[in-house]
Formats: C-alpha cells, structure tokens, sequence
C-alpha cells in the first residue's frame, strides 16, 4: 500500500454527483490527482465539460443530469462502467437546500424538492451503483453527503434540509451493514460550516458570524478541505471503515 492519500485509486472509475458546486468541484480534482478516472455528474453540461477540460490526468467524462428522474441511474452507472473501464466509487454530493425563514415559510414542494434530491436520489443511486459493483466482483466504496444539520436539525429555516440530511447518515449505516459482506464500504462525510453557495443563500450575515464564533477552529471552511476525507474513504486506508459518519465541522460539533 501506497502512502498517498488516494492509495489504491489509479485507475479506478470514480463517480461524483453534484460535481460542479463548490464541494463537489474539490473533490472532483482531488479524485483526478488520484490517476482515477472520473465521471463528473451535474444537472449542467456546460459547466461539467468546463471543469472535466481542466481535470489532472485523463479519462474524465462529464455528464448532465437530474438525478430526481430514479429510471435514469441504471443508464448513468452502466455508461461509468463503460467509459471509465470499471466503477469502484461513488461520491454522492448532490444536494439542495432551501432555505425559509419560518417553518410555516415552508412548502410542500420545497419539503419534496429536497427530499427527492437529497434523500430519494441518494438511495436509489447508491443502490444502483452497489449493485454494479457486486456484480463487478472487485468490492467498492460509496460515500455519501451528510451535513451538521443531521443532529443538530439544521439553522436558518433548513430544518426540511435537516431532516433529509438525518436521513442520509441512518441510510449509510443500513447501506453498509447490506454491501459489507461484498467489501463494499459505505460511508458518510458531515461537514460544518463551508464556505460555498450553499451556505450563504438566504443566511443573514449575523447567522455566518455567529457560526465562526461556535467553531471552535474560529472559521468557515473552504470547500476543498472536505476533499481529503472524501479521497481518504475511498483509498486503500479506509477498507476497514464503513457506516462511519466523518465529522468535518472544525468543532462546530463534537461527536
């Protein structure tokens, strides 16, 4: 075994979903320094083959695609299979997150807009690619996007966020006790505070304040410190890991 964070990784198919945001876009370079070789799925063509163009190594694929639409995974995993020789990781960051500044603010189809991307998608997908990688025979990693909410019901009116993000920390763990015995990792990375989009769409600036000042590293994340964690799962190192939630929230939490 290597010494490199991505041990075991060349020439491995690779993946990331939601990969033009601003987490998803640090893990997709981290994974092309790797020598893998990765699909880089994001509801824009545009700007995947924009970022894919830009990828360390070779082999990249980008792909558009609204994972909402279930029927399609089968379709995204067999072309990974096919255009990348083999799938060995999925990294699920897709995500949305509407934000409201009550809970009576909140709509049935925000509630169904987030849980079907969130929560629905990452299930069925990750089912998918399971699959894929059983019937491979060579074992796999997949690592999924949890978030502080999960336990602390989220800030800022996310709590319909929260709640799929809860979702996704429980299923990682029934994930993984299904695929282990095919040595199938499943895990979950749960950040804190990253400076992206995300974070900062209808947050107020006393809110971002206030959540620099309960971490106790004293800042907001960017998002390519939460690209180590993710290459780590999916490495050689982390083979005996599985059905762990990472906690990478700088303090914010303590678990």
């Amino acid at each position: 075994m290597g010494w490199s964070v991505g041990a075991g990784l060349e020439g491995k198919g690779v993946i990331v979903t939601g990969a033009a945001g601003g987490i998803g876009r640090a893990v997709t370079e981290a994974f092309a320094t790797t020598g893998a070789r990765v699909m880089a799925v994001d509801v824009d063509q545009a700007r995947v083959d924009e970022m894919v163009a830009g990828l360390e190594g070779s082999g990249h694929v980008g792909v558009a695609a609204d994972l909402r639409d279930i029927g399609s995974h089968a379709a995204l995993v067999a072309r990974a299979r096919e255009e990348l020789g083999n799938l060995y990781v999925l990294a699920n960051l897709a995500a949305v997150l509407r934000r409201r500044g009550s809970l009576d603010e909140v709509t049935e189809e925000d509630w169904d807009f987030q849980h079907d991307v969130n929560l629905k998608a990452a299930f069925f997908l990750a089912r998918t690619a399971g699959d894929a990688m059983i019937e491979q025979g060579q074992g796999g990693r997949i690592i999924l996007f949890s978030s502080q909410g999960w336990w602390t019901g989220g800030f800022g009116g996310s709590v319909a966020y929260a709640a799929t993000k809860g979702g996704v920390t429980s299923m990682c763990r029934g994930l993984a006790r299904t695929f282990g015995a095919h040595q199938i990792t499943v895990n979950c990375v749960s950040p804190g505070q990253v400076n992206t989009p995300m974070l900062l769409t209808g947050l107020s600036p006393e809110v971002y304040e206030g959540m620099k000042k309960q971490t106790p590293l004293g800042y907001v994340a960017e998002p390519a410190e939460m690209a180590g964690p993710v290459v780590f799962l999916a490495s050689d190192h982390a083979k005996y890991i599985t059905g762990s939630t990472i906690n990478a929230s700088g303090g914010f939490l303590m678990y």
